[in-house]
């Protein structure tokens, strides 16, 4: 498995993504504006060569980048 790209904050913005969280949910979760996650995931398309939103979710999981995790009352449950 080669090394992420991503740097941690990338990795937690996509991990929320593929949560299926919007970018406000995501900005409220991460305590940052919405124009900061906008800015992540901008950059999170450029290193991974992604399309979209979908697409770099299913790049970092193949690689085994970024773990799918099911929202939960005390944070997040792995899938």
């Amino acid at each position: 498995m080669r090394p992420s790209p991503l740097s941690g904050r990338e990795r937690e913005v996509l991990e929320l993504a593929a949560q299926g969280l919007g970018n406000r949910e995501i900005a409220k979760r991460l305590v940052v504006s919405e124009k900061t996650v906008v800015h992540h995931l901008e950059h999170i398309y450029l290193k991974l060569g992604a399309e979209n939103r979908a697409h770099a979710v299913a790049i970092a999981l193949a690689r085994g980048w970024i773990k799918l995790r099911r929202p939960g009352k005390r944070g997040s449950e792995e899938v």
